[in-house]
C-alpha cells in the first residue's frame, strides 16, 4: 500500500482543518488518462467503501480503491515546498515511463 512521508502528513493535516470537517480522508487514486496512459488523482472524500484499503499516517487516514491499489503498492507521497514550487509527489516504483510533462505514467 501507499506510504506517506512526514511532511506530507503534516501538510494533508493543515488542508484538512482548514477545511473544518474532521471526518475528511485523503482519497489516493489511479485513473485511465493522460498521455502515458493512468493519472494519479487525489482528493478529500468523506464517502468510504467497505472494500477501501485504509492507512493511517498520525492523524490523517488516506484511503485507496482496490483497483488503484495495484498502481500504488511500494509508492510513496511526498510534499514539497521550495523555489521551483510547492505540491504533492508520488514516488511510485511501478511506474515504467512517464510523459514529458510528468502528469501521468505507465
Amino acid at each position: 500500500m501507499l506510504t506517506m512521508t512526514d511532511t506530507a502528513s503534516t501538510k494533508v493535516k493543515e488542508l484538512i482543518q482548514a477545511e473544518d470537517n474532521p471526518e475528511l480522508v485523503l482519497r489516493v487514486a489511479v485513473r485511465p488518462g493522460g498521455c502515458s496512459g493512468l493519472s494519479y488523482e487525489m482528493f478529500f472524500d468523506t464517502d468510504i467503501a467497505a472494500d477501501d484499503l485504509a492507512s493511517e499516517f498520525g492523524d490523517v487516514k488516506v484511503v485507496v480503491d482496490p483497483a488503484s491499489s495495484q498502481y500504488l503498492t511500494g509508492a510513496s507521497l511526498d510534499y514539497k515546498d521550495g523555489l521551483q514550487g510547492a505540491g504533492f509527489t508520488i514516488n511510485n516504483p511501478n511506474t515504467t515511463r512517464t510523459c514529458g510533462c510528468g502528469q501521468s505514467f505507465s
